[in-house]
């Protein structure tokens, strides 16, 4: 898939991970005020999303988290409070075995979760809404070619509900962050993260970027 032309497409996808060789994307959007009001921050071993106005917080429940911290094992990439979860823990399937879907109905949004081993290889997972349970996907990689990564999100476009990714996580060819940051769109877009080769680069809405 070119992800490019199908983040220019979709007005909608949430909050999305990139995982590749030496390389991690992340980023989130919103449409409500509460999501919008948002940037990444730097942290001692990874980001935090944090308010960007104070004052307009209503409900910091799912908006501020962890997105990314790195450990021992690797570098850990998630849409929520699970990264750490799974940091603590130090073991990603055993860690997302005790969470699941966000707890956000009408949507049951998705947790989306990556982490790239100290190897090279990595490991995805989507733990979603099924009938009333919850279905933990888990997908392993011992890694990926030059120039090619693997995209999941949480929501594959707008509607109402928002629908839940489907599928495995889809092959893509890496395009470079300032790439993706300008094909998000620029309604709904609020923050990016990108990881190249040791290289970390935020991208805020409100910074003005």
């Amino acid at each position: 898939m070119d992800l490019i032309k199908f983040l220019k497409k979709t007005s909608y996808p949430g909050r999305g991970i990139v995982i590749g060789k030496n390389v991690a994307y992340y980023w989130i959007m919103g449409r409500s005020e509460n999501s919008r009001n948002r940037i990444f921050a730097l942290t001692e071993d990874g980001i935090e999303t944090r308010a960007f106005d104070e004052s307009k917080v209503a409900d910091p429940s799912l908006i501020i988290y962890h997105p990314v911290r790195k450990t021992d094992k690797g570098l850990i990439v998630t849409n929520g409070n699970q990264t750490d979860t799974i940091a603590e823990m130090g073991c990603f399937k055993k860690a997302l075995m005790t969470r699941e879907y966000e707890p956000d109905e009408p949507n049951f949004t998705p947790r989306i979760s990556a982490m790239i081993y100290n190897d090279g290889s990595f490991d995805i997972s989507i733990l979603k809404h099924l009938n009333g349970t919850c279905l933990r996907e888990f997908f392993c990689y011992e890694g990926a070619e030059k120039g090619k990564g693997y995209f999941i999100s949480t929501y594959q476009g707008d509607g109402s509900p928002l629908p839940s990714f489907a599928g495995e996580p889809i092959e893509v060819d890496l395009p470079t962050p300032d790439e993706v940051w300008e094909a998000l769109n620029a309604d709904n877009k609020v923050s990016f993260y990108a990881y190249v080769a040791g290289e970390v680069t935020l991208y805020n809405k409100h910074l003005g970027d």
